[in-house]
């Protein structure tokens, strides 16, 4: 089996996959001053209560966007399952399907979302990302990473209103019944969520008009991803797992393809 970690902004996930399938996800904060033997502890409950044995696992990959995490879970990795993980970045990329322009400026995790993307559609793609950063790559129908648009997201949106303005609290994303709000967090997340709904298809708009494909599909993912219901009609599809899925594949990619 397979064991995917994603070392984001805000959460650490890890997922064990069986072939295409991910009967184990796991999901923790990231808390970068915590020592490597935090992790090791989670993972060994983690797999101690799925009932799974830390033998199973024949290979890891890892995801990083948090630098002084990514050598505290390489070591975990080493520890528990006896050699280094996969580390994804630009000395792995020449083994993929995709092409990137400027590899040491795209986070791994956007370089494993086009890369999911490519493999399942092979069409003009925009992945939209909603994680701590609202995200926007566009992968084409030949493999090409174009580039990337960033966005803040939606939670960290709401938190920077609720911090630096005194009288604003913070609030729970959820979809208001209307954009003209009656109290404090009714206004909050009228101008927030629909606001960021019309900020996402204006520029998913946008970007089909720059490649002048109006049939370039659109890819939701993130942990956000299923708030925007006004956005249903806007995605081909969305996809939770989406991240997971290009570090599985790109593990694939880089054990073919090593000489």
């Amino acid at each position: 089996m397979l064991l995917a970690i994603d070392i984001g902004n805000s959460d650490v996930v890890l997922g064990l996959a069986d072939g295409e399938a991910w009967p184990h996800i796991w999901r923790t904060k990231t808390l970068p001053d915590q020592p490597a033997l935090a992790y090791e502890l989670k993972v060994r409950q983690y797999f101690l209560e799925a009932g799974m044995s830390l033998s199973s696992v024949g290979e890891v990959v890892l995801s990083s966007v948090v630098p002084p995490l990514t050598d505290k879970l390489v070591e975990v990795a080493v520890k528990l399952f006896g050699k280094p993980p996969l580390v994804v970045g630009p000395e792995v990329y020449p083994l993929l399907d995709v092409q990137i322009d400027r590899p040491h400026e795209i986070g791994s995790d956007l370089v494993a979302n086009a890369v999911a993307a490519h493999t399942k559609y092979r069409k003009n793609c925009v992945v939209v990302d909603f994680g701590t950063a609202l995200t926007f790559t566009t992968v084409l129908a030949n493999g090409h990473l174009l580039g990337v648009a960033i966005a803040p997201g939606l939670r960290t949106a709401i938190r920077a209103l609720s911090q630096n303005t005194a009288k604003l609290p913070d609030v729970p994303l959820e979809m208001p019944g209307s954009a003209i709000g009656k109290n404090t967090i009714h206004a909050m997340q009228a101008g927030v969520l629909l606001g960021y709904a019309g900020l996402v298809e204006h520029l998913i708009g946008h970007i089909r008009t720059e490649l002048g494909d109006p049939d370039c599909i659109a890819v939701a993912t993130g942990g956000l991803s299923s708030i925007l219901t006004p956005l249903k009609s806007v995605f081909h599809s969305i996809e939770p797992t989406l991240t997971l899925d290009g570090l599985r594949i790109i593990g694939n990619f880089a054990t073919k393809r090593q000489p």
